[in-house]
């Protein structure tokens, strides 16, 4: 069944699976300016990880292990430039297939944003959005609209360092 007549018939739309903060779409909706339709989806053979020092996840191959989240529908190719440029070097934007809730044998093709450190030593545990939300999205929020700010400047910096600038102000030690 032509994937490419889908993706021929609808221009150049994309589908994106998100599974940490852009699960929140107040955060979606600061990047890209609007809140596009989602459905909730499930990645087979992967891990959601904590990543020590960030409030974010990661996520990587692993067998036997599924991680829940949304797939973005109808993303044009400005909004994966912002994606992209959000997600930065850390991560490897990759066609992975998703399992959609609503429809269990509708698999889907879609981009998703993979860790690119496969051995990176700060990954660990499990990554949870519900604790996420309660203690880092409001900072989160911030940062976020931070970077869309910058994104709109000459001179803009990488997220990464953006991210970093904003949590090490933010730490004060006693």
């Amino acid at each position: 069944m032509g994937t490419a007549t889908a993706s021929a018939m609808s221009g150049n739309l994309h589908r994106v699976f998100v599974y940490g903060s852009l699960l929140a779409d107040d955060v979606v909706r600061i990047l890209l300016k609007r809140v596009p339709q989602s459905s909730s989806a499930i990645l087979n053979n992967y891990h959601r990880f904590s990543i020590k020092g960030r409030v974010y996840p990661a996520i990587l191959p692993l067998e036997n292990h599924k991680v829940t989240g949304r797939v973005l529908l109808g993303i044009t190719d400005p909004e994966l430039d912002i994606l992209d440029i959000f997600e930065d070097v850390e991560y490897e934007r990759t066609s992975v297939d998703v399992c959609l809730m609503d429809t269990p044998d509708n698999s889907l093709q879609v981009q998703a944003y993979v860790w690119t450190n496969k051995n990176d030593p700060n990954l660990y545990g499990d990554w949870n959005f519900e604790e996420w939300r309660g203690l880092h999205m409001e900072d989160f929020m911030k940062m976020t609209a931070g970077f869309v700010e910058e994104l709109e400047l000459p001179e803009s910096k990488p997220r990464v360092a953006t991210y970093e600038s904003y949590y090490n102000q933010n730490d004060i030690n006693p």
